[in-house]
């Protein structure tokens, strides 16, 4: 029984670009195998351009990491587009697709990862995808673990599983864009107010609950999603990689913490107490146990 790898998902959030290098040169140096480069969320963040993400990508590399694009999960006009096709075209690096549009210009001309923004559902989709060139899926975060007892069950023997095991939920994205609308700006004059929000704007309900968190035209968990003390499930059923969301704080520590409880250096309970102190919200993990997404089990 082979232990899960450990990978860092895309920055979700707009960061500034001195920001974005310095946490990179920290991953280079962390114990990850797997690194997710680019913009998922926006394409009006233009911290890094591709070149930029090309040269970080290039330095992991060189560090021994396995290197990912991650494209748009929501493509909205031919600008987007454009740049879709040169990221697909990058030559070197396998590419994440978060949605159709890269589906479609990455199959047959290269192999990629299907991102939890494409919508597989059920071990025919997996199949349909892998006959394009998929040789990685990340599992919908909305999924449970009797979905993906049967996914596994069926999955092609030529493709790998990743989950989503920490971070707030990426849960829905509109052509609307929330952090403006709060702001009571359009989102074509947005100021880029998303900058002020390193991990997101935190709602409560009226009874002062946290509930979502906005990120730009991203909905969130306010919720911290934590699947550490699910890591010996994660092994019995054969995932290949485990997704950690970076946050602009303590990114790190949550990366030696998971690679710690992999090793059988740190009880998960122990661990999982740490991160407890890392969450804004608090945790959750109500989606994998077939619940609401934000309930914990703890």
């Amino acid at each position: 029984m082979n232990s899960p790898r450990l990978a860092v998902g895309p920055v979700l959030y707009y960061w500034s670009r001195d920001d974005l290098m310095a946490f990179y040169r920290d991953i280079a140096e962390s114990p990850v195998d797997t690194v997710y480069l680019g913009e998922t969320v926006c394409a009006k963040r233009r911290s890094l351009r591709l070149d930029d993400w090309l040269a970080i990508a290039a330095g992991l590399a060189d560090a021994g990491k396995e290197v990912v694009l991650s494209s748009l999960a929501l493509i909205e006009a031919e600008s987007e587009l454009k740049s879709l096709r040169r990221l697909c075209a990058n030559g070197r690096f396998m590419v994440e697709a978060n949605d159709m549009a890269a589906v479609q210009l990455l199959a047959g001309q290269a192999p990629f990862v299907a991102g939890p923004f494409v919508n597989i559902y059920n071990a025919r989709t997996l199949r349909s995808l892998a006959a394009l060139g998929m040789r990685r899926w990340v599992m919908p975060v909305e999924l449970s673990r009797d979905t993906l007892v049967q996914m596994q069950a069926e999955r092609p023997a030529d493709v790998e599983t990743e989950l989503f095991a920490f971070g707030r939920l990426p849960l829905a994205l509109s052509a609307r864009c929330f952090t403006a609308r709060a702001h009571r700006l359009p989102k074509d004059d947005c100021q880029f107010r998303c900058i002020d929000y390193p991990d997101g704007m935190l709602l409560s309900t009226q009874e002062d609950r946290h509930f979502l968190a906005l990120n730009g035209i991203q909905t969130q968990s306010a919720q911290t999603y934590s699947l550490l003390r699910e890591l010996d499930d994660a092994r019995m059923l054969n995932v290949d990689v485990l997704r950690i969301s970076p946050q602009s704080r303590h990114t790190g520590a949550i990366i030696r913490a998971f690679a710690e409880v992999l090793r059988g250096r740190r009880g998960a309970d122990d661990a999982q107490h740490e991160l407890a102190s890392y969450m804004p919200a608090g945790p959750c993990d109500g989606y994998w146990n077939g619940r609401a997404g934000l309930s914990w089990s703890g």
